[in-house]
C-alpha cells in the first residue's frame, strides 16, 4: 500500500473529505464488535439492575446509536449519512466477566457505514465504563473492530 492508495490525502499530501459525488447510491451495512471486560461484581451489578446510575446496558444501548448518528462530528474526514438502520446487541459473558456488544449499521447512499458501526460500538462500551467506573477503574475495552461490510464498490468484506 502507497501513500497514494490513502484516498484521505490528496496529491500535495493534505488531508480531504473523499469525493463520492460520482459514486452510485447502493445499500451499504456494517457490522463492528467489541468487549468490555470487568470484576465479576461488576458485572453482577450491571445484570442485576442494581448499579447506581440504572440500566447499565438500556442506557449504553441509546448511547451507541447516538454515537453511530454523531460519528461524522467526531471522526473530521467522515461524510455525514443518513443511516436507515443501526442495531445494538449486549452479550454478557459471566466466563469472561466481560459484556460483548455488536453494533449494526445501514444506509442507501454513496459511501460506506463503517465507522458509524465502529464508533457505536466504541461509545456503548464507552458508556458502560462511564456508568461503572465509581465501583471498577480498571475495567478494560478490547477488541473494537470491524467483522463484516457489503455494498459499494469494493463489496463484501468479512474479517478472517
Amino acid at each position: 500500500m502507497t501513500a497514494d492508495s490513502l484516498t484521505h490525502f490528496n496529491t500535495q499530501g493534505q488531508a480531504q473529505m473523499v469525493d463520492v459525488g460520482e459514486k452510485s447510491e447502493t445499500r451499504r451495512q456494517a457490522k463492528a464488535v467489541g468487549s468490555i471486560r470487568m470484576r465479576a461484581e461488576t458485572l453482577a451489578l450491571i445484570v442485576g439492575g442494581s448499579a447506581s446510575k440504572g440500566d447499565v446496558l438500556g442506557v449504553a444501548r441509546v448511547a451507541a446509536i447516538q454515537g453511530a448518528k454523531r460519528t461524522a462530528e467526531l471522526i473530521p474526514l467522515c461524510h455525514p449519512i443518513a443511516l436507515t438502520k443501526v442495531a445494538i446487541e449486549f452479550e454478557v459473558d459471566a466466563a469472561a466477566s466481560a459484556v460483548h456488544c455488536t453494533a449494526l449499521a445501514e444506509c442507501c447512499g454513496r459511501t460506506g457505514v463503517e465507522m458509524e458501526a465502529l464508533c457505536a460500538a466504541s461509545v456503548g462500551l464507552l458508556t458502560i465504563y462511564d456508568m461503572c467506573k465509581a465501583v471498577d477503574r480498571g475495567m478494560r475495552i478490547e477488541g473494537v473492530r470491524l467483522l463484516e461490510k457489503t455494498g459499494g464498490r469494493s463489496g463484501h468484506w468479512t474479517a478472517g
